[in-house]
């Protein structure tokens, strides 16, 4: 069974929808980009598979469970990364504290970290070379540092699963190829399943084994058949709209 499936999901504010009528299926280990114009409900669709937010219309169902539209997700079958805000890019803790904090859905009532959560923290810490910065102050990172040290904190959370909201934006191209990489590392090395929103279709198209476009016409399928498709190709002669 699918990892995730969304089916009939219409999203909006107030009662008027944005994005009607999405439907698709994310299976463990797929790179899922959803793409499409600026203002067509990317991030809104993620924070409904996040629970952040109710659908006007529709369900999400996760593995051997049925998810009622709205249900929250359980934490421990998702990471986070999303957009920062300016006073995010500001906070004034450490890394390491950052990072434990993607630990704290698993620790249930207990008031401090256990031994394994400490572990996983710096095993995470490690697996984006974040050893030196263990201490920094976050707010004194740079943009790409910043980036890593969410990533990290989400892989406390999950290694299941990760849910990534334009995780490059604001970064210059080289410490964007990098994350870039680093991520399609996780989906091929390491099988950690991926949902991107991406304004970067050159980076889709690249990385991802899926493609979701949603817009004024919602279409899914596998990368191969975005670029034979209409829509795909459509999107493609312009510019990918850079949403």
């Amino acid at each position: 069974m699918a990892l995730l499936t969304c089916e009939d999901l219409s999203l909006g504010y107030e009662g008027k929808p944005i994005l009607e009528h999405v439907s698709f299926r994310v299976e463990a280990g797929d790179y899922l980009c959803i793409v499409g114009e600026n203002g067509s409900g990317k991030s809104t669709l993620m924070k409904t598979i996040l629970g952040l937010r109710r659908p006007l219309h529709g369900k999400i169902y996760s593995e051997n469970r049925t998810e009622a539209a709205g249900d929250r997700l359980k934490r421990s079958e998702i990471g986070y990364l999303p957009q920062q805000t300016l006073v995010q890019r500001d906070f004034p803790a450490s890394v390491l504290e950052i990072v434990r904090s993607g630990c704290q859905g698993r620790q249930g009532l207990r008031p401090f970290y256990s031994k394994a959560d400490k572990q996983l923290a710096m095993d995470n810490i490690h697996r984006m070379g974040l050893d030196d910065l263990t201490r920094r102050c976050y707010r004194d990172l740079s943009g790409g540092q910043q980036q890593r040290v969410l990533l990290a904190r989400a892989l406390c959370a999950t290694r299941r699963l990760l849910l990534l909201d334009e995780p490059v934006s604001g970064l210059d191209p080289r410490v964007t190829a990098e994350m870039y990489q680093l991520i399609a590392d996780l989906n091929r090395k390491e099988g950690v399943t991926i949902i991107m929103v991406s304004h970067d279709l050159g980076a889709a198209l690249q990385y991802a084994t899926h493609i979701l476009h949603v817009g004024a016409h919602v279409w899914f399928g596998t990368r191969e058949d975005y670029l034979k498709s209409r829509i795909g190709s459509s999107f493609l002669k312009q510019g990918g709209m850079q949403a």
